[in-house]
């Protein structure tokens, strides 16, 4: 699930671009299994920033202890503050989106997802576009539209169950 979440890629089901429609902008829920961002946490975004400082802050830390090493006794301070404050900048930038995937898969792996948790994929805001071939005549429109919600992992909940 970290590797999912360090490609950008639902920790869940797998489905590229899951939970970001631009590199910074991020959707409701997964554009393949419907999981949801947010799943009643209260300090979810504290968890991400976490691990976004230790996925950045440990390749510098690696990077200065290299330059160091490579440079000893005559260590160039200039140029190693420069190169570690251009990576400073720009790192965060870059792993943006990974940390907040990889803080879900460390979620999902602590708090597994309950049938609450997804929404519907496929279907209109209302949740009845789409529901002419669902198949299920006795349940509500909210279930219809979401056969992905099962795909990837066949003993998970569903959030059609009656």
């Amino acid at each position: 699930m970290l590797v999912r979440g360090a490609f950008r890629r639902c920790p869940w089901c797998g489905g590229r671009g899951a939970f970001f429609v631009g590199w910074f902008q991020k959707a409701d829920h997964c554009q393949s299994c419907g999981l949801r961002w947010r799943r009643d946490d209260v300090g979810y975004e504290l968890g991400a920033a976490a691990v976004a400082a230790i996925i950045t802050f440990g390749p510098l830390m690696l990077i200065l202890g290299g330059m160091v090493a490579v440079t000893w006794p005559d260590v160039e301070i200039v140029p190693m503050f420069v190169a570690l404050g251009v990576l400073a900048v720009v790192l965060p930038l870059l792993l943006y989106g990974s940390a907040y995937i990889m803080w879900q898969a460390v979620d999902i792996l602590m708090r597994p997802p309950t049938p609450d948790d997804f929404e519907i994929v496929g279907a209109g805001e209302s949740g009845e576009a789409g529901s002419g071939d669902a198949g299920s005549s006795e349940a509500g429109s909210d279930e219809v539209g979401a056969p992905d919600v099962d795909a990837p992992h066949s003993d998970t909940p569903r959030s059609d169950t009656p």
